[in-house]
């Protein structure tokens, strides 16, 4: 089992509303079929989400219901068409896709997701299908609504099924100490450890990565164990996923070892 998570960056164009990049997730979906793996696949929102949750805070949870209630309805509405979008691709390939919309199925608290019940989608795995998760809106027991990134139910669907890979598909060769889109200086990382991790100053960002470069090394040495590590990788070169997902060397970020 190996868990994919498709960067909305990746699969639309985040500058522009519900943008679909059809030709380069009908590839994705070629490598990932020819690859013959068993997968669980989790996309982000792209413009399809992170537009409209901006422009009413629906991060922050509920403020002025009369406004974000619509706005929290069209985001998961535009959500869903997204993820129906990709799960015809998937198709397409032969691959077995369901989407599984989170904020359909599970509620958070203080933004968390929490998953009492796991049987819904192992039973899918069991069956043969392949999950498709997404970043959603959801009903929040604290604050009214909130956003599950897909990063959040990548973490969780480690701790549920314990991958032996995860792979973050990007639109950049891997984490970089400074913006490679405006830093000619820029350098890849290669490999990230805990000792790297500690290298690496606190203030330190990158403006395509949310939350800085430390955070993103962070979370990705979150999902690595003594067997599992943590993978980014360009999706806009053509078979660079394959590649990837055969064990063949390709240019990328590696995190290994945990956070200990």
């Amino acid at each position: 089992m190996i868990l994919i998570k498709l960067g909305g960056s990746v699969i639309t164009d985040k500058a522009i509303y519900r943008t679909f990049r059809q030709d380069t997730v009908a590839r994705l979906a070629d490598e990932i079929a020819r690859a013959g793996q068993q997968a669980i696949i989790v996309h982000g929102a792209g413009s399809f989400g992170h537009i409209v949750a901006k422009k009413y805070a629906l991060q922050n949870g509920l403020t002025d219901p009369a406004v974000q209630v619509p706005a929290a309805a069209r985001v998961m509405c535009d959500v869903r068409e997204l993820s129906s979008m990709i799960v015809e691709e998937l198709l397409a390939k032969n691959l077995p896709a369901v989407s599984v919309p989170p904020g359909s199925c599970y509620v958070t608290e203080h933004g968390k997701i929490v998953i009492k019940d796991e049987e819904t989608l192992r039973a899918l795995v069991n069956l043969g299908l392949m999950p498709v998760m997404f970043g959603d809106v959801t009903a929040d027991r604290t604050q009214g609504v909130a956003i599950v990134s897909g990063d959040q139910l990548i973490e969780v669907l480690c701790r549920m099924f314990d991958p032996s890979l995860v792979v973050f598909v990007s639109d950049i060769d891997g984490l970089y100490d400074r913006d490679p889109k405006t830093d000619r200086k820029t350098r890849l990382i290669g490999e990230v450890t805990a000792a790297k991790l500690a290298e690496i100053p606190a203030e330190t960002t990158v403006a395509d990565v949310t939350g800085g470069i430390r955070s993103k090394m962070a979370a990705m040495l979150r999902m690595t164990n003594g067997h599992r590590e943590c993978v980014l990788v360009n999706g806009t070169v053509p078979n660079r996923l394959y590649s990837l997902l055969k064990g063949e060397v390709v240019t990328c970020t590696t995190a290994k070892g945990g956070l200990e």
